[in-house]
Parts: structure tokens; C-alpha cells; sequence
């Protein structure tokens, strides 16, 4: 009967989520190496909304390459009477926006439409923020009798996550006797639980040539002409080669995706003579990323023993896949149970792609589960999140709170 109550509670409070969502997303929280100021306005504001909490501390650090830039990390608990702590972790910072005028409406300025909130970081992750604040505000108040509530409110997820979830891990936040929720992925009807990730590899290519005189190219060396070229090639060598599948991963194969250039030259009739690119990829675990950044390397020796120029890979950020989280517990049990009472289908364990703040959990021999309702937006203009989806997942959250903690 009281949790009946206390899913009418998180239900009758719809209005506030949509509220308080639009009030995040008012405050901009792209990580400096994005071109943003960093997460700092946004925590201060996130952490208002944290009363009836039994203690609320900051670990706060620098940003590695920008030191004068504060990285936030909140910590939120209710402090229950056995061992372990039910957390759920969510992050603070967004992606850039991109081409603005791809954007209906502004992306910091949060529209209400159609049962959506739309705005930069509603689904990435505003979405877990609010879920999980008033999913720990539906519990009674006084004393828990079973574990603890933890919020984890971290920096810096959206590119290594070292000066948010890798810093609370090194302050010895977590413990062997705690479950791990991290709402940063989602599958559509909330019928996906990732309890696995790939291997993640960020690898940054440069191409020197020769620059000369448009008229003359026979003087130079083309480095984007190379470095076009031999991205063609790798990728249709990387796609044969490596086009092993498993069947446990959303998608089944390694994928190997350019995603970002260098300008060359800022007029048309001069030949560059230097070019940069990157690749984002996430492999299976079954092959080794060092074996993969090694053949790039192989490919790259090969067009530049042929075009002249010189062609250099370097690895911006590599991390491992950690060992897949256990799904015979009793406490995965509850959440699985949880999860099936408000999604619309039957409901999977999967791996996927990627790069959230779960695997720095497995890397460390702690379990963590990847779910939420998915809407498909995140990093796209026009971001928006249902409202319902922030409801379901604030029932899901409170439910397991209620079965672990109360």
C-alpha cells in the first residue's frame, strides 16, 4: 500500500518535473574542451533542488586543461541502517549545441510542446537528473531501514569522465555492498537494460604535405587530397577486417565512425599542406584495440610511403571494456522487476556502443545497469525529452528505493 502511495506521489508530480527540467536547461554546461565554460552554474542550481537529503557534499576539482575551470560533482544521500547505498548517477554536462539554425527553437531556451520538453541536455541528461531527485523525494522521511539513497550528480561525462565519475570512484564514494543505476542510455519503451559496453577508442590523424599555389599542385602535396584518400581506405579495410559480429551488442559489430576535421586553408586557390581528422571506435570485446590502432598505423605508413606525405595516429582516449554486470542478484532482480512493470515490451540485457559512466563502475569490479526511457534525440538538434519518460523512470527508481531501502 505505501508504494502505491509513493508512485501517486511521483506521478502527481509531473508538473514540477517539467518545471525544473526547463530550469536546467536555461543554464548552458558544456565541458571547456567542448568551447563551454563548464558545469559549475548549473550544479549550484541542480544542488537547490536537493533539500530533505540527510547530507549533500561537493567534489569539486579543476579541469586538467583548463585549471581555472571547476569541474562539480555533487553527492546526495539518505542514510539507511544496512550496508551499501542504492545510487543513482547522472551527469551535468552536455554536448555542444552544433549548427543553430538546425534548432526550431533556441536550444537553452526550453519549449513545452506536445507532451515534450525541448532544449539542449533534456534527454542527455536532464532527464536522469529530475527522474532521480524526485524519485528520492517520493520516499518517506525518517530514517531507511534498509540501505542508503545515493544521487550522484557528476562533471565531465561527455568526454573522459576523469574529473567526474573516475574522481568520486578515486575519493572512495562507492563500495562493493552498493547497486549502481546509470540513466544515460535508453532503448524506446524503456525494453533495454545495458549491462555491457565496448571498448572505446578515439584515435586523432594527422596529415603533413606541402602547401603551394593552387595553379601548381605539382609542386605541393595535397594534404587533404591524401587525407581523404586514405580515410576512404581505412575505413573499407577497418569495416572487412574487423566485420565480426556478436549478437549481444546494439549494433553487433566494431564501428569506426569519423566524426570531426581541421579547417586547412581559409582561401580556395592555395593547396593545404596540413590536415587533421578524427574517429570515434567502439569494439567489440573480442578484439583488441591496440592490434586495431596498430593496423591503422600499418595503412597510414602505406599512403604516406606512396603520396610523400607524413601521416601520424595518436590515440586521444582509449578505454577497456570492463566485465559485464551481473544479472543473477537479488538486487537485479527488484530492478528488473521494476523496469517491467512500466515498459512497454519484454525487456533484454544488451551491450552497447558505449562510452557511459558504467564502465568505469566494471572496470573497478562494481555492477552497474544502463536504463532509462529512450527517446532517440540525445545529440541532435532539437533535443527533447517526454515528460512521460521522466515520470516512468522516477516510478522505476522509486520503486527499487522502496524494495531496497525502505
Amino acid at each position: 500500500m505505501e508504494l502505491r502511495r509513493i508512485l501517486e506521489a511521483v506521478e502527481g508530480s509531473r508538473s514540477a518535473m517539467a518545471s525544473d527540467i526547463s530550469n536546467i536547461i536555461r543554464i548552458p554546461a558544456i565541458g571547456p574542451s567542448n568551447g563551454g565554460a563548464g558545469e559549475l552554474e548549473k550544479a549550484d542550481y541542480v544542488q537547490t533542488l536537493l533539500k530533505g537529503f540527510d547530507s549533500v557534499e561537493r567534489y569539486d576539482t579543476p579541469d586538467r586543461s583548463h585549471p581555472d575551470v571547476i569541474r562539480p560533482n555533487i553527492v546526495a544521500k539518505r542514510k539507511g541502517s544496512k550496508k551499501g547505498t542504492v545510487w543513482v548517477v547522472s551527469h551535468l554536462d552536455t554536448v555542444p549545441p552544433g549548427n543553430l539554425d538546425e534548432w526550431i527553437s533556441p536550444p537553452f531556451e526550453p519549449r513545452i510542446e506536445g507532451g515534450r520538453v525541448y532544449g539542449l541536455g533534456t534527454e542527455d541528461n536532464g532527464q536522469a537528473i529530475i527522474s532521480s531527485i524526485y524519485a528520492a523525494k517520493a520516499i518517506p522521511p525518517g530514517r531507511l531501514s534498509g540501505r542508503s539513497i545515493g544521487l550522484a550528480i557528476v562533471a565531465d561525462e561527455e568526454t573522459t569522465s576523469a574529473m567526474g565519475v573516475e574522481h568520486l570512484l578515486k575519493e572512495g564514494c562507492f563500495t562493493e555492498n552498493d547497486f549502481i543505476i546509470v540513466p544515460d542510455w535508453g532503448a524506446e519503451g524503456g525494453t533495454m537494460i545495458e549491462v555491457a559496453e565496448k571498448h572505446l577508442l578515439w584515435v586523432k590523424f594527422t596529415v603533413k604535405g606541402k602547401q603551394t599555389h593552387g595553379s601548381v599542385p605539382q609542386k605541393g602535396i595535397n594534404a587533404l587530397r591524401v587525407g581523404t584518400d586514405f580515410l576512404s581506405d581505412l575505413m573499407a579495410r577497418l569495416e572487412e577486417r574487423y566485420g565480426k559480429e556478436d549478437a549481444y551488442f546494439r549494433p553487433p559489430r566494431s564501428t569506426f565512425e569519423p566524426t570531426r576535421t581541421s579547417p586547412t586553408v581559409d582561401n580556395v586557390n592555395t593547396i593545404p599542406g596540413n590536415y587533421e581528422f578524427w574517429m570515434d571506435c567502439r569494439i567489440i570485446p573480442s578484439q583488441d584495440p591496440d592490434e586495431i590502432l596498430g593496423f591503422m598505423r600499418s595503412v597510414a605508413a602505406e599512403h604516406s610511403g606512396r603520396t610523400g606525405a607524413e601521416i601520424s595516429a595518436e590515440v586521444e582516449q582509449r578505454t577497456m571494456a570492463g566485465t559485464p554486470s551481473a544479472t543473477d542478484t537479488e538486487e537485479f532482480a527488484v530492478f528488473l522487476e521494476a523496469v517491467r512493470s512500466v515498459a512497454d515490451g519484454d525487456v533484454e540485457m544488451v551491450g552497447v556502443g558505449g562510452g557511459t559512466c558504467a564502465n568505469f563502475f566494471r572496470l573497478r569490479g562494481l555492477n552497474a545497469y544502463v536504463w532509462q526511457f529512450g527517446g532517440g534525440s540525445l545529440h541532435q538538434p532539437n533535443e527533447y525529452v517526454e515528460i512521460d519518460n521522466i515520470v516512468n523512470d522516477a516510478k522505476v527508481y522509486a520503486t527499487v528505493f522502496y524494495r531496497l531501502c525502505v
